[in-house]
């Protein structure tokens, strides 16, 4: 398994980063103590994503918080990121692994009990568990599971779990009793005045969680 630290893990959004950009909020979030960045832009041109992700794997570049590009396999390989993560409806594990080879860290979104049991801890290093909550930052999103239902998902894996979907620092406690390793984000540093606090309080948050 490619280790990877999901404590913070940061989902970019380019509507929500557009004032200062995704480089720029990636960079300070990451001075904030984010552990993960993941690029997803589902919208931008094969080109356009790219140049983004090439200039997030350079400015990421020393920082040990690895680069994960959402969905497009072709994007990852070229911009040499450090991951790829797909959802249910993109390609099937075994052939993203086989594109992108033994190295690559690989994510996959799980939704249901069931997605995460046959998620295959030999091709699969972590999983996106949820959403926990509706958000209006992944339109046609499945149905909500509240926390509950994300422990139930992540009792039915080995694999590190992060939790996903409208998740804030206050949802800390119970994401970390659910089984979660991190809080996937994407409003709560996206778009805030100071990405690098935002990025601290849920730092914060998560190492209060683990220790109660």
């Amino acid at each position: 398994m490619r280790p990877i630290d999901l404590s913070v893990y940061l989902v970019l959004d380019p509507e929500l980063c557009a004032a200062i950009g995704m480089v720029e909020t990636a960079v300070r979030a990451v001075e904030g103590g984010a552990t993960a960045v993941q690029l997803r832009d589902k919208a931008a041109p094969h080109a356009e994503l790219v140049a983004t992700g090439r200039a997030l794997k350079a400015a990421l570049a020393g920082t040990g918080v690895p680069l994960i590009v959402n969905d497009d396999v072709a994007a990852a390989i070229e911009i040499g990121a450090d991951g790829l993560h797909i959802g249910q409806g993109d390609m099937l594990p075994h052939e993203a692994r086989m594109r992108i080879g033994p190295e690559m860290i690989l994510g996959l979104s799980v939704e249901t009990p069931e997605h995460a049991a046959a998620a295959d801890p030999r091709l699969v290093d972590y999983v996106g568990a949820g959403p926990v909550f509706a958000t209006a930052t992944k339109p046609g999103h499945a149905a909500p599971t509240g926390f509950g239902g994300l422990a139930r998902i992540i009792a039915a894996t080995p694999l590190p779990a992060v939790a996903i979907g409208g998740v804030k620092h206050g949802h800390a406690a119970e994401a970390v009793a659910a089984g979660a390793r991190g809080l996937a984000v994407v409003s709560a540093i996206c778009g805030r005045p100071d990405p690098a606090r935002a990025a601290r309080v849920l730092v914060h948050a998560m190492k209060k969680a683990r220790e109660a």
